[in-house]
């Protein structure tokens, strides 16, 4: 059986759809911070639905924000004591815990795995960019994204890098935004290692 969409699964415990995709957005991909106007845009409501909900979340100090420009923008507070309770809730509604543990266990000569695109902006788009580091069996990666898009009910979509590639990228355009996942020797990073890997 699939994982429901995260406004399915909170809405015993937080009853504003909109203040989950709130937490959604930020508290996925740390690095990431949005505005006002953006998410009232990206979410298909009302500034003032928005401007309610972010209000209620800084209160609270689960967000902090600074102003940009004409634009206060927000971000996840990473310093309050229930940001990792938070952040991990959010991971495991939207399959990203479960992408990490089946990347772990079934591909082994992996030397580090990467969430792109969609996801590591904080949209629960439906489709997972990930990009594997590392020397990978093409069949153990077919099997692998089979079994875990069954189990998370969402789409992956892979890029199969060697270490060689992956800093030749990195040295030319890389990837913006990108949110470390797993690395060999180190497991799953700490939120301050991604800290400054997210996009706007």
């Amino acid at each position: 059986m699939g994982v429901m969409m995260p406004q399915n699964i909170l809405s015993g415990v937080i009853p504003s759809r909109t203040r989950v995709q709130i937490l959604v957005k930020l508290f996925l991909n740390p690095g990431t911070r949005a505005y006002l106007r953006s998410l009232a845009k990206e979410f298909e409501v009302s500034p003032n639905a928005i401007r309610t909900e972010l209000n209620n979340l800084s209160r609270h100090k689960y967000l902090v924000s600074e102003q940009d420009g004409r634009n206060i923008y927000y971000r996840a507070n990473t310093g309050h004591p229930l940001f990792p309770e938070l952040s991990s809730m959010v991971r495991k509604i939207t399959g990203i815990d479960e992408l990490v543990k089946s990347v772990v266990d079934r591909l082994g000569n992996l030397e580090a795995a990467y969430l792109v695109g969609d996801y590591a902006r904080g949209i629960d788009a439906g489709i997972i960019d990930v990009v594997l580091v590392g020397e990978i069996d093409r069949i153990q990666l077919d099997d692998f994204v089979s079994k875990t898009e069954a189990f998370i009910d969402r789409k992956i979509r892979s890029l199969v890098l060697s270490p060689e590639e992956f800093d030749r990228l990195q040295e030319t355009r890389g990837f913006r935004p990108k949110l470390k996942l797993w690395e060999r020797g180190t497991g799953v990073p700490s939120q301050s290692d991604n800290r400054d890997w997210g996009g706007a």
